[in-house]
């Protein structure tokens, strides 16, 4: 791929518009997690240091296009001023007159944070006078939301036909290691896949059908595949309409010699709570009023055993609702599995990052932790990425 980098880009005295996605967890008026700022500050310190000014530009949340108190970015203003030990300004707004003025008043080395871009309804509609605006106080464009890459805005794809537009490093270090495991995985190559729905899996299973030696699934998905052999779900999350394409790749992968290992027990309850009553049964042994909540203890065994064997594995979604305690068991022992591997371990998904932070895990802790679900997804599945096109050359 043929990506336009920051290599020998001339920063010097450039007024430089960086997209990125500082899509955090807020909790009473403070962050989280902040891995997704951690994951720009390689890019951001770069563009400082080359003696730019730099105005950065997030979205946060789902505000709907209208503004919401909550979701503004003050929050992250604070956050990230600690992160870099640097003051850091704040604009309540993106395209005003009043932020032109900023814009412009900028030094070298100072930076600036805009507001909540999703505050408007121009952003997701692409509206092409709007990324007129946003790019009018600029020199250049740098994107370095690797998780927003999926996404035809008017800050990702729209503003880059109005500047000369670069990824950052995030972006590149993502596709570098992403397009590594399409072109030349280490062998055996297991591919794990929890979660609810099949929708969005469906089209990375059946990609890897010729790239993947083994497929682990578990989670609320493999409800829908042991649906479609037949078994009894009893009041368990599936997917009715979907039981033709599971059973189609099932097929696929025994006619292509590929294993694909799904729960042989499960962790069941009629309710979801964390003093709920679990039990482990076989998959055979559902009963009515009982749903599906996590795999069990010797689908647990088996899946670690894959993954033991495993040189690469990539891991999206988790094995069971592990909010709740009774239902944690199955996420929690793959991630140790995961993480106590010597394989190249890759891992994304908002749930799957989640669920490592809540056990303690961090980023080292695996070859890497993608900062993008869906657009890891997209990007594996082989489908083109409209903010990712418009940064190649």
């Amino acid at each position: 791929m043929n990506l336009k980098t920051l290599k020998n880009v001339n920063l010097n005295g450039k007024r430089v518009l960086m997209r990125v996605d500082l899509n955090v967890p807020i909790k009473d008026g403070k962050v989280q997690d902040d891995t997704r700022i951690r994951a720009i500050l390689p890019t951001l310190n770069h563009i400082l240091k080359s003696g730019a000014s730099l105005a950065l530009l997030t979205h946060l949340g789902r505000p709907k296009g209208r503004k919401v108190e909550s979701l503004k970015t003050d929050v992250i203003q604070k956050q990230l001023e600690d992160l870099i030990e640097k003051s850091v300004k704040k604009v309540d707004g993106c395209v005003e007159d009043f932020v032109k003025k900023e814009v412009l008043s900028l030094k070298k080395g100072e930076i600036l944070l805009l507001e909540n871009i999703r505050f408007y309804p121009e952003e997701k509609e692409n509206d092409k006078s709007f990324s007129e605006k946003l790019a009018i106080s600029f020199d250049l464009f740098v994107n370095d939301a690797f998780g927003a890459l999926h996404r035809a805005h008017a800050s990702t794809e729209g503003v880059t036909h109005h500047l000369p537009s670069f990824a950052g490093f995030l972006i590149e270090k993502e596709i570098k290691i992403l397009s590594g495991i399409l072109i030349s995985p280490q062998r055996p190559l297991c591919l794990i896949v929890g979660g609810a729905k099949i929708d969005t899996k469906i089209g990375v299973l059946e990609r890897f059908i010729d790239i993947a030696d083994e497929f682990l699934i578990g989670g609320a998905l493999a409800n829908t595949f042991l649906a479609s052999m037949g078994l009894y779900l009893g009041d368990s999350l599936f997917q009715k309409e979907k039981i033709d394409v599971a059973n189609k790749f099932l097929k696929a992968t025994k006619s292509n010699n590929k294993r694909c290992i799904l729960p042989e027990d499960i962790v069941i309850s009629a309710e979801i709570t964390n003093e709920a009553k679990a039990f482990n049964v076989d998959v055979s042994e559902l009963k009515e009023g009982m749903k599906i909540l996590d795999i069990g203890k010797l689908t647990i065994e088996k899946f670690k055993k894959s993954l033991s064997r495993s040189k690469t594995i990539i891991w999206n979604g988790p094995m069971g609702l592990y909010e709740y305690a009774p239902f944690e068991g199955g996420t929690r022992e793959i991630i140790k599995a995961i993480a106590d591997s010597d394989a190249e371990t890759i891992v994304g998904g908002g749930d799957s990052i989640d669920a490592l932070k809540k056990y303690d895990y961090k980023v080292s802790d695996f070859t890497h932790v993608s900062t993008g679900g869906g657009a890891m997804l997209e990007y594996l599945e082989g489908k083109e990425l409209p903010a990712l096109k418009a940064l190649q050359s």
